[in-house]
């Protein structure tokens, strides 16, 4: 049954990346990755709202733990296109940028996922 839901949770989240993506694009231009900047951010909160509530203080059901946390956020947030994003910058000559974005990728999601955390923690008493 985890299989399944982790399945579906996956494939909503893949989808919601390539639209949240392509907004970015469409936004924000192409000269830095934008979009998946966003959506590990994003993600990185949500995971760390959803971990803490199910497994912290366990208000969310496992089942939806999975769905959520494994499936959708799985399929939501890509750490292979942000390795291939900064490498894609830096091959082009632009180190800064991929410094940036590499900079920006780890403090970014790290404080997103200490900020879910705390949120979770507000929410569940």
């Amino acid at each position: 049954m985890h299989f399944a839901l982790v399945c579906l949770g996956g494939a909503v989240g893949t989808g919601a990346r390539y639209l949240l993506g392509g907004l970015a694009l469409r936004w924000l231009g192409v000269e830095f990755p934008y979009g998946t900047l966003l959506v590990n951010v994003i993600g990185s909160f949500l995971i760390g709202l959803v971990q803490e509530l199910a497994l912290g203080a366990a208000v969310v059901p496992e089942n939806v733990r999975v769905v959520l946390a494994v499936g959708l956020l799985g399929g939501f947030t890509t750490y292979s296109a942000f390795a291939y994003e900064s490498l894609r910058l830096a091959a082009a000559g632009s180190w800064g940028s991929a410094v940036l974005y590499v900079g920006l990728t780890t403090v970014l999601c790290f404080a997103a996922c200490l900020l879910g955390i705390g949120a979770a923690r507000l929410v569940a008493g």
